[in-house]
């Protein structure tokens, strides 16, 4: 890892951290199916900007053999950020952003038997236990409380499982197919299946706020378009696991920008979990 994949790479993790924030902010507004369409129709349109700028889009043609890759890749994404919504829209920021960002350990152990040489040593292994302990606690923990973020809980950790697939199978496309067609894949599978679906299941009006353009310009412009691109030229050059040393800081930067914006408790349950996610993503990314 040189010096500037290094920078990118923690930049997107800042970014990334507070991207539960910004969610949570934009559910006070909107539903999360609808939320997830808006931002996908602004990352879309990102994407198709940097491609155009940078001439990519000159001779861009999708062979017969890329539409199952790409459609694909559209309903896992779909998938998965239709349980990060609704698990965010279900609990707290702060808990949202500790689970969600546990995709760094579950990459490491995808990696293991999905990707060829990437392989599952005792230090990783060391490092996905503590990980999954401090998950276990804090589940534990809600589960003798009788918290109501529990349901959320389970299905922000199933989107975290689904990122962390996505991620390693981002890695393996990544090398035979053009970003620009992977990007705009997951935007457009994405916007047609959620505008349909939350027209159908979401009767609730949106809340034209500022509060909510932020949220869609953030989650669009920065996470949708600038990360997705950074994160595809990142996996290109380097391994899942070596980029997950810069992501450990994640749930750190999740979990601070939701006590100040959300303000949401800093518990001891929920920072010992997140001291563990971030350990156990410095230790399998070694």
């Amino acid at each position: 890892m040189d010096l500037k994949g290094a920078a990118m790479a923690v930049l997107i993790s800042i970014l990334w951290g507070a991207n539960t924030v910004v969610i949570k902010l934009g559910l006070e507004d909107a539903p999360p199916l609808r939320l997830a369409w808006m931002r996908f129709v602004v990352g879309g349109v990102v994407i198709c900007l940097w491609a155009w700028a940078t001439g990519r889009f000159a001779g861009f043609r999708i062979e017969p053999a890329e539409w199952r890759p790409l459609v694909f890749l559209g309903l896992l994404f779909s998938v998965q950020m239709t349980a990060t919504n609704i698990g965010t829209w279900l609990t707290s920021a702060a808990h949202a952003s500790v689970l969600l960002n546990l995709y760094a350990v579950h990459t490491v152990v995808l990696a293991h038997f999905l990707i060829p040489g990437d392989r599952l040593t005792a230090r990783k292994l060391a490092g996905v236990l503590i990980a999954y302990s401090g998950i276990v606690l804090l589940g534990a923990r809600q589960i003798t409380r009788g918290a109501p973020t529990l349901l959320g809980d389970v299905v922000v950790t199933v989107a975290g499982v689904l990122l962390a697939e996505r991620t390693v199978y981002l890695a393996r496309a990544v090398q035979r197919l053009d970003p620009v067609k992977l990007l705009l894949a997951q935007a457009m599978v994405g916007t047609a299946l959620f505008v349909v679906v939350s027209a159908l299941v979401e009767p609730g009006e949106t809340r034209w706020t500022m509060r909510l353009a932020g949220s869609i310009a953030y989650q669009g412009v920065l996470i949708s378009g600038f990360n997705f691109v950074i994160n595809l030229a990142l996996l290109r050059r380097y391994s899942p696991s070596a980029l997950s040393a810069f992501f450990l800081t994640q749930p750190i930067f999740g979990v601070v920008a939701a006590a100040l914006v959300t303000g949401d408790p800093l518990t001891p349950d929920l920072l010992i979990a997140c001291a563990a996610v971030a350990v156990g993503i410095g230790l399998t990314s070694r």
